[in-house]
C-alpha cells in the first residue's frame, strides 16, 4: 500500500488556514478585535476556531470536507463582525470600519485557504 503526498494547493490550504487561525487568536485574545484589549466579546471567535477543529476532525483531513468546514468559519466569522457592528459592541475603541476590515481580510483568508482546498481535492493522501 503506498500514500501518495498531498498536492501543492492541499499544503498551501493547510498553511494558510493554519496562518489565520493563528493570527485570529493572536488578534482577538491579545490585542482584542472588538473593543478594548481583553474585552470578552472577543471569546466569540472561539467558536470559528472550534468550527475548524469539529470540521477537520469530521472530514478527517481530506480536501472536499476541509473546503466546506473554511466555508463555514468564513461564515461565522462574518456573521460575527456584522453582528459586532449593528449592535456597537466594541465602541469607542473599535470602530465599525476597523471591525469591519478585519472581518473582511480574516473571512478573505478563510476563503483562499477553501480555494485552495477545493483545487488540492485530486491530489489527498489516499491509498491507491
Amino acid at each position: 500500500m503506498r500514500l501518495s503526498t498531498p498536492s501543492t494547493s492541499y499544503r498551501a490550504a493547510i498553511g494558510l488556514a493554519l496562518f489565520a487561525v493563528s493570527c485570529l487568536v493572536w488578534l482577538s485574545l491579545g490585542v482584542g478585535i472588538i473593543g478594548s484589549d481583553g474585552a470578552r466579546v472577543n471569546l466569540l471567535y472561539g467558536g470559528v476556531v472550534l468550527i475548524g477543529v469539529a470540521g477537520a476532525f469530521i472530514a478527517r483531513l481530506r480536501a472536499a470536507g476541509m473546503a466546506r468546514t473554511l466555508v463555514a468559519m468564513a461564515v461565522t466569522q462574518a456573521v460575527i463582525g456584522v453582528v459586532a457592528v449593528l449592535a456597537g459592541w466594541g465602541l469607542p475603541w473599535s470602530p465599525p470600519a476597523e471591525v469591519l476590515g478585519l472581518t473582511a481580510g480574516f473571512v478573505s483568508l478563510f476563503l483562499g485557504a477553501a480555494w485552495l482546498f477545493q483545487r488540492g481535492v485530486g491530489g489527498r493522501a489516499v491509498a491507491s
